[in-house]
């Protein structure tokens, strides 16, 4: 068994147990040897204890047997006298045998500790001896040391192959190896577990990019190794574009115009992809993410974002259908027209452009319908049972709008009845016909028809104008215009009846005094269409105008009637036959009136009662007369005709009928003329008085006399003051003139004239007289004599006049 167990010889027993024998120790049965096989494990550089049984016995040896060698070496041993160790001990450690036991404890194992450790323990007992054989084999274990990972390429391309190795310098066998992958995230999960370093993947992914760690473990201890990053190369993947806002169609994607969009561009690549955007096969931006800010209905269109890796040189591409949704512009367009021959209405919306088209709504009809449609739709809605005013509201709404957007249309029925009127073109060449119904929406539909009933011309919307060629025989005859609405049930008319003027006056013969005016009159009766003038003709058939000058005619006219007015009438010239004549578009008429012009009567006969020259110079002729009857009398003029010529010259004219003298002035002294006298009633003139020659006035000497009397007076009068006041402005001169004028200072004849200057002097002449009273005269003054007798024989009007003369002087 020991044989078995040790794999010994046996001859090595004997040297063992050899000194036991010479100690006198006798093992009596063999049975009393007991074996004892114990197997452990140490660490390097760690402590273990090797058990030789449980108690210590009486002697012990321990012995060393290297493996893959025989020989066993003495390590320690105990005869009773202590532990003794050996050289070998050195070699295996720090080596010691435990206290009171026969165990080893190895501290700091090394390598070479391991082996083979036998302990032959002999015990003494009551029994006997008993030797006990303890086979300790000891395994001396390295821990894994830090491993370390080794690729084939660290950044392989993704569909390539690579290999991982996982470098161990040190650690005992077996080696269990496990490979972690950590993620870009943090998550670690085991890729591979195995007794094998090397991994090798056949295929690699991008899944495969991350950090990998290499678990080395043995039985003593386990150990990771760094992280080490495979960066794997792929790509681009077909890219993602991703629209903000997001909005899907069937044709791709959409935007509200003006609106900010964004296009993200992600296509998975390793290194990340560069990006290229391209609208309609254009490039227009560089990177990820294309923004347009206020998106226009011009930016609908493809859009395509290139992916490229620039490492592998690879790109790939991808293209979307962006559509700008816009609304129409403004509102939707209402309308209303008439359908089904003006008996229904058809209610119109519109609302063209934008994208998509709007939707289109008409609010409740009267049946309660409601009717949807996009850019256009059109409901029908009975006339007759549409009320008056009816209002109908088309609802317009879009993807790019928030609010609805509507229009809203109102029927109503045409003010009153249709209105019919007839004019005709200049020189009546044309009859129109007018019919007009106004208002109303929709527009009423007018015809024209015959009394018969026959259609004629066309119909027309709100008015209709019916053009016939001017003929007398549409006279007399009516046309009857129709007017339908949708509104109405029935058609509402008016009748126009065509007739040729009619012609009257007041007076057919008027009469009028010579110089007067007279008007004529011309009434219209009858007349449709209405005639637009009324011409006058005088009595020698000449068209009368306004324009004529002098204003011989003057016309008034107005719808009804026309006035001529014939001005300072003459019976030689304006006497006979006056036509009024009216022509309309089917027919005419005319009228004749007499003009009667009378002389105003004969006015009486004048006498000259009187004519003289006012004077000796014969330069004016004062001329008195008298009417011969009574009679009418509007004035007078007077002629005169010079000497010896035939011609009479009027010298006053329009005189009044109360004036009975006249006088005439500037006449030529040296001519001879003779006067005569009319008397005038208005146009009509009188016979001339009889011609008379002016006579000279008789002699009368008295104004001679008084004249030269006054004149010699005024001169001897301004003479005398003269005098006066020379003598006494020069006294001291001329004394004695003084005095023999107005005598002495003292004398009681001086005069009553006082001066401050005589009464200075004279006092310096006389200073012992004594002072004399002052005067109260202003001045001198003095009194002419007046005639005293006057003469009685004189005719009246030549008596004598009395005149007094007073001349005042001042200094």
């Amino acid at each position: 068994m020991v044989h078995r167990l040790l794999g010994l010889p046996g001859f090595s027993l004997t040297v063992l147990l050899l000194p036991l024998f010479l100690n006198g120790l006798e093992i009596l049965d063999p049975g009393q040897v007991v074996y004892r096989e114990i197997r452990t494990n140490g660490v390097v550089d760690k402590g273990v204890i090797l058990e030789c049984g449980t108690t210590l016995p009486d002697v012990y040896i321990w012995g060393f047997t290297k493996p893959g060698t025989d020989t066993i070496r003495a390590v320690v041993y105990n005869f009773g006298k202590g532990p003794k160790l050996q050289q070998l001990a050195k070699d295996l450690g720090d080596l010691n045998v435990i206290t009171n036991s026969a165990s080893l404890s190895i501290e700091k194992l090394p390598l070479a500790a391991e082996g083979l450790y036998t302990c032959q323990a002999l015990y003494d007992t009551a029994e006997g001896a008993r030797l006990y054989y303890y086979f300790v084999y000891l395994r001396v274990l390295v821990p894994v040391s830090k491993p370390y990972i080794l690729l084939s390429d660290s950044s392989p391309v993704e569909g390539t192959s690579v290999w991982m190795r996982c470098g161990l310098e040190n650690g005992t066998d077996p080696v269990n190896y496990i490979w972690e992958q950590e993620s870009r995230s943090g998550l670690v999960t085991t890729l591979a577990e195995s007794n094998r370093s090397l991994v090798n993947v056949t295929w690699v992914t991008r899944n495969h990019t991350g950090w990998y760690r290499c678990l080395a473990r043995n039985e003593v201890n386990q150990q990771r190794s760094d992280r080490i990053w495979l960066d794997v190369i792929y790509g681009p993947d077909l890219p993602q574009i991703d629209v903000t806002p997001y909005s899907v169609t069937e044709r791709g994607y959409s935007a509200l115009e003006k609106e900010t969009v964004s296009l993200m561009c992600q296509a998975l690549s390793n290194p990340p992809s560069q990006y290229v955007w391209f609208y309609n096969n254009s490039q227009v931006y560089t990177g990820p993410q294309l923004t347009i800010t206020k998106i226009l209905r011009m930016h609908t269109g493809n859009y395509a974002c290139l992916a490229q890796n620039t490492y592998l040189n690879t790109r790939s591409k991808k293209t979307i259908t962006l559509t700008v949704y816009y609304p129409p512009d403004g509102a939707p367009s209402c309308s209303i027209l008439p359908v089904n021959n003006y008996n229904d209405l058809g209610l119109f919306c519109s609302w063209e452009g934008g994208y998509p088209p709007a939707t289109l709504s008409w609010s409740q009809s009267v049946h309660g319908d409601n009717i949807q449609g996009t850019t256009n739709i059109t409901w029908i809605q009975p006339g007759p049972e549409t009320t008056n005013n009816s209002v109908f509201t088309c609802y317009g709404s879009h993807l790019a709008l928030n609010v609805a957007q509507r229009c809203s249309t109102k029927t109503w029925l045409p003010y009153g009845e249709p209105q019919c009127s007839a004019y005709a073109t200049r020189n009546n060449e044309y009859l129109m016909l007018s019919c007009s119904w106004e208002g109303g929406f929709p527009r009423a539909l007018l015809w024209w028809a015959s009394d018969s009933g026959d259609m004629q011309g066309t119909s027309e919307e709100n008015s209709n104008i019916l053009v016939l060629r001017s003929s007398s025989t549409y006279s007399g005859k009516a046309f009857v215009c129709h007017g339908k609405h949708p509104l109405n049930k029935e058609s509402k008319t008016c009748v126009l009846k065509l007739e040729a003027p009619v012609l009257k006056t007041q007076r057919s013969v008027v009469s009028v005094y010579e110089g007067n005016d007279v008007q004529l009159t011309c009434i219209l009766s009858r007349n449709y269409p209405a005639v637009t003038e009324i011409t006058w003709y005088n009595n020698m058939k000449q068209k009368v105008d306004n324009s004529d000058t002098p204003k011989k005619y003057v016309l008034q006219q107005a719808a009804a009637w026309s006035n001529l007015t014939v001005r300072e009438t003459d019976g030689t010239v304006d006497s006979g036959q006056y036509w009024c004549s009216a022509i309309n578009a089917v027919g005419g008429a005319e009228i004749p009136i007499r003009l009667l012009v009378m002389r105003y009567p004969m006015p009486p006969n004048v006498t000259i009662s009187r004519i003289i020259y006012s004077s000796h110079r014969r330069t004016d002729v004062n001329v008195e007369w008298l009417i011969q009857a009574d009679g009418n009398i509007t004035g007078f003029f007077i002629e005169h005709q010079k000497l010896p010529g035939p011609l009479w010259h009027k010298v006053a004219g329009d005189l009044e009928p109360s004036t009975r003298s006249y006088q005439i002035n500037n006449l030529d002294p040296f001519g001879k003329y003779a006067f005569r006298i009319t008397a005038v009633n208005y146009r009509t003139i009188g016979h001339p008085s009889e011609v008379k020659n002016p006579a000279l006035p008789g002699f009368n000497a008295f104004p001679a006399v008084i004249g030269a009397a006054i004149g010699g007076m005024l001169v001897a009068t301004i003479v005398t003051v003269l005098l006066f006041l020379y003598v006494v402005r020069n006294r001291n001169n001329n004394p004695r003139l003084h005095d023999l004028i107005f005598g002495r200072q003292n004398s009681q004849s001086r005069e009553n004239i006082n001066y401050p200057d005589d009464e200075v002097v004279g006092g310096a002449g006389e200073g012992d007289r004594g002072e004399t009273s002052p005067s109260t005269s202003p001045g001198p003054s003095m009194a002419l004599p007046r005639p005293t007798a006057t003469p009685t024989n004189l005719p009246p009007g030549d008596e004598p006049v009395n005149v007094t003369i007073t001349v005042m002087a001042s200094s």
